[in-house]
């Protein structure tokens, strides 16, 4: 999609607050849980506007059991809250085609708040001959998992926690750096493997590795080698998104305009 333009050193995927925040994005709700599932843009230190109805915002957790600092510090501007009780079914994808985003930047950075509740976000990493391999990060998995049988695309699970949740930070806010090149060599890790008899989440969502449309009877292809390209980023419910972009690593200085500006 991207593969043949210009590279700069930073390249914003998502910002809630462009003038069309989804325009390289699909949005995808559950159409059994009307009133729970959402994707909304809104004001985060307000929560407003209200979704349409018949959808309820969930009320905002504290920022932790043991901390006096109510919600923390938010934001004054504008982003993306994504909720659902089934996580798997709400969720946005970029890019919003079928196409490859094509992008070979290193590090990939997600500003997300943490609202206490089940969250998982995935993205596709292909070799430099095109092998495809999906990692997921979710706040539910304990250790770290490789699942390769019966799926179109080998899966990555790995544990996953916000800062917040250990740095006693006065803000549900972080900015989650990802080395890819790193991530795709874990690909490579025979020790993560998964026993195909033992019961995982994974192989009864609706991912891009375990679709029912996409299962494969053998064993996929494991991306090995050379860092290719990242192919397509997804965010599920339940958390709020302000911006998603990549960069050639945590020592370039991030753009001003990509940091996170609070209100008390």
């Amino acid at each position: 999609m991207f593969s043949q333009a210009t590279s700069t050193a930073a390249v914003c995927l998502f910002s809630s607050s462009g003038s069309h925040p989804l325009q390289l994005c699909s949005a995808h709700l559950d159409a059994l849980l009307p009133t729970d599932s959402l994707v909304h843009l809104l004001n985060d230190a307000t929560s407003s506007p209200p979704p349409l109805a018949p959808g309820v915002l969930a009320s905002l957790p504290q920022l932790s059991d043991t901390d006096n600092h109510g919600l923390g510090r938010q934001l004054d501007q504008t982003v993306l809250h994504i909720q659902s009780p089934t996580l798997r079914t709400t969720f946005i994808h970029i890019p919003s085609t079928t196409e490859d985003l094509g992008f070979k930047h290193r590090w990939m950075h997600i500003q997300a708040r943490n609202l206490r509740k089940e969250c998982s976000f995935e993205f596709g990493l292909k070799d430099a001959l095109g092998r495809q391999g999906i990692v997921r990060c979710s706040t539910f998995q304990k250790t770290a998992t490789l699942r390769v049988s019966g799926l179109k695309f080998p899966l990555l699970h790995l544990p996953f926690r916000f800062s917040e949740q250990s740095s006693g930070a006065l803000t549900a806010w972080s900015t989650i750096a990802l080395d890819l090149h790193v991530l795709l060599s874990k690909f490579a890790s025979s020790g993560l493997v998964a026993d195909d008899n033992t019961h995982n989440i994974d192989v009864n969502d609706d991912s891009e590795a375990t679709s029912p449309t996409r299962r494969s009877q053998s064993s996929a292809p494991l991306p090995r080698g050379r860092y290719g390209h990242l192919s397509f980023v997804r965010v599920y419910a339940t958390c709020r998104l302000r911006r998603i972009w990549l960069s050639e690593g945590p020592s370039q200085k991030t753009p001003w305009e990509f940091e996170l500006y609070g209100t008390n």
